[in-house]
C-alpha cells in the first residue's frame, strides 16, 4: 500500500449525541483517521452522527453500495446505554458477519481492562467493503487499531480480489 493509489479507502463514523449536538468534541474519529493515515490508508472521510441506528445503517449502506470507501471504522456507540445501537445498525446492513475481529480486540483489550468485555462491538461485509465497530475512547480506538491492522490489510485484499486465499 506504499502508492496513494492502491491505498485502501477508509471512511469513518462517529456515534454521538453529544459530538453531533457540538456539545463534546469528537477525539476517537481524528485518531482513528489519523492512525489509517500513518498506516498508508486514503481516509475518504469523517462523518459524526447521532446515535440513531437508521441513520447509522443508512450512511455505512450508501457508503457500501457506491463503492465510497473498502473498509468503515466506527467509534462509539458499543456500550450499555440504551442510545448505544452501532452494533445494530452494522448488523442490519451487513451481508457476512466477520465476528474474529471484534472477538480479537476483545480478547486483546482484555489484557488491559476487565470492561472490555462489555463491549458489543461487531464486524460484517456488505458487497465489497468490511465494517467495524471500534470502541469510543480514542485510547482503546489506538489499542485496538495497532493490534488489528497487521492482519487486516491481507483480509481487504481477498475481500478485494486482490490476492488468493490465506493459505501461505
Amino acid at each position: 500500500m506504499k502508492d496513494q493509489e492502491n491505498a485502501f479507502r477508509v471512511a469513518v463514523i462517529t456515534s454521538s449525541d453529544s459530538g453531533y449536538r457540538g456539545e463534546r468534541e469528537d477525539k476517537s474519529g481524528p485518531a482513528i483517521a489519523e492512525m489509517m493515515q500513518e498506516a498508508g490508508y486514503a481516509v475518504t472521510g469523517i462523518t459524526l452522527l447521532p446515535d440513531d441506528r437508521k441513520m447509522l445503517a443508512d450512511t455505512m449502506a450508501e457508503i457500501c453500495d457506491t463503492g465510497a470507501a473498502d473498509l468503515i471504522l466506527t467509534t462509539g456507540g458499543t456500550g450499555f446505554s440504551p442510545r448505544d445501537v452501532m452494533p445494530e445498525a452494522t448488523l442490519d446492513i451487513c451481508e457476512r458477519l466477520v465476528p474474529g475481529i471484534p472477538e480479537a480486540m476483545r480478547a486483546y483489550s482484555l489484557t488491559i481492562t476487565r470492561r472490555a468485555m462489555l463491549s458489543r462491538a461487531a464486524a460484517g461485509i456488505r458487497k465489497q467493503t468490511l465494517i467495524i465497530n471500534m470502541p469510543g475512547s480514542p485510547k482503546a480506538v489506538r489499542e485496538c487499531l495497532e493490534y488489528i491492522l497487521p492482519a487486516l490489510s491481507h483480509g481487504l485484499e481477498i475481500l478485494l480480489g486482490r490476492t488468493g486465499n490465506c493459505a501461505r
